[in-house]
């Protein structure tokens, strides 16, 4: 899966970290082609779309890059980019994919969870803070101390 051998655990812990590497990719694939699908529908050329989006914060540093900074930590405060502005935005993308018919359905999704947050109170917070729920309904803190993190970034290649 990555360029040099990483433990992750014992014995099915290697098979249990592929399936959740693959799982990321799909769903991070499939949320790439309903958004690109919306966007080239709303009349923006394909190239230029992908272009414009790789140099953004998610392009340059992507989700994975991101993870330490808020959601292993559990530290929502502050905010990079807060809960309310991010509900808004995916709020807009999903009203353009509705203009032009196109189907939004991870992104309503997303549009959900960040409503139940932000009705929770957490629309200050940065937007990773909506991804407590998912822990909450699986009954599971992903948690990894300050110290840990950057030890395992130290120790990266």
């Amino acid at each position: 899966m990555g360029d040099r051998p990483y433990y992750v655990g014992p014995i099915g812990s290697g098979a249990i970290a592929k399936l959740v590497h693959n799982c990321v990719g799909y769903v991070i694939q499939a949320g790439l082609a309903e958004a690109f699908t919306m966007g080239v529908k709303a009349g923006v050329d394909p190239l230029a779309l992908w272009l414009a989006v790789r140099q953004d914060a998610q392009g340059r540093r992507g989700v994975f890059e991101r993870m330490p900074d808020h959601f292993l930590p559990g530290e929502y405060e502050p905010p990079d980019f807060a809960l309310h502005l991010a509900r808004k935005d995916i709020d807009l993308a999903v009203g353009v994919g509705r203009e032009y018919d196109v189907p939004m359905r991870l992104a309503n999704l997303a549009l959900s969870e960040m409503t139940e947050a932000l009705n929770r109170g957490w629309g200050e917070l940065d937007s990773r803070a909506a991804m407590r729920l998912q822990e909450e309904r699986a009954g599971v803190e992903v948690r990894a101390t300050r110290q840990a993190i950057q030890a395992a970034l130290d120790d990266a290649p």
